[in-house]
């Protein structure tokens, strides 16, 4: 494999190196330098001879162009392009200034809603440019204390109504408070009347009871009934109780009891003899 491969060149003893007119590629250009790239689309176009549309981020095999236009010390590069339907030819380069790129000619430039036709062909001074920055500062500047007094003004707002809340509910909780006390009040009183009704009913009713009894054991004369005694005999009532017999003390004294037999014990039951 080593012996395949060519290292070194030969050059034979009359080579003349000033004989060859043939210059390098990157040395045969006199005008801007020109190379090729890859590239994407950066706007989306469409080609003035076919009417092609070309969106943006198309891939592209693209010649790019140093052109001797600067921007603050910022060169501008053109590039070359091909239609992908024609191959009429597209050039378009950037633009630093407003960083952009600016469409040549080989295509339009679709209509874009941020930009203005105007705003193309016009280019603001840096007076300008200091001037609308100085306006936008100060609009966000107020537009920074508008929302401050606005969150200021939503924070009392809410403090106020979170007040009035609370009162609200103080003033109920009262409310329901003095409700259940009248109501408690109210209980303890009727439940005294009744117990009053109830008393009064009793009392009455064993007055009568008492007049009932007054009156069953009384003569019209007013004098008292007496129980009268039979001869006889007593009566069940004044009769003195039978003695019953005398109960012998309690002996504890250890009383042997009979042993069972050893077959009881053992769970064998005889047999009665059929004799």
């Amino acid at each position: 494999m080593s012996e395949r491969k060519v290292l070194t060149k030969y050059y034979p003893p009359d080579f003349d190196p000033s004989a060859i007119t043939r210059k390098p590629k990157h040395l045969r250009s006199t005008g801007p330098k020109v190379i090729t790239v890859r590239l994407m689309a950066p706007f989306s176009m469409k080609c003035t001879s076919c009417g092609e549309y070309i969106y943006k981020g198309r891939k592209f095999n693209a010649r790019k162009e140093t052109t001797e236009e600067k921007y603050l010390a910022i060169p501008v590069f053109r590039f070359y392009i091909r239609c992908t339907r024609c191959s009429g030819e597209i050039t378009f380069k950037t633009d630093p200034k407003n960083m952009d790129y600016t469409c040549e000619r080989g295509a339009k430039r679709n209509f874009e809603p941020w930009r203005d036709a105007k705003a193309e062909n016009y280019h603001e001074t840096e007076e300008e440019t200091l001037n609308r920055l100085e306006r936008e500062e100060n609009e966000e500047h107020e537009r920074e204390e508008r929302d401050k007094m606005a969150e200021l003004e939503s924070k009392m707002l809410d403090s106020k109504r979170e007040m009035a809340i609370a009162d609200a509910l103080d003033e109920i909780r009262t409310r329901n408070a003095r409700i259940e006390r009248n109501e408690a009040i109210g209980d303890e009183t009727a439940i005294a009347q009744v117990r009053d009704v109830v008393d009064e009913a009793k009392a009455k009713e064993e007055r009568e009871i008492e007049e009932a009894a007054r009156k069953a054991f009384m003569t019209e004369s007013g004098e008292k009934v007496k129980r009268i005694v039979e001869e006889d005999g007593p009566s069940t009532s004044t009769a003195a109780p039978e003695k019953k017999p005398d109960m012998p003390p309690p002996s504890f004294a250890r009383v042997k009891k009979p042993k069972k037999p050893l077959a009881n014990s053992l769970g064998i039951k005889k047999k009665q003899s059929l004799v």
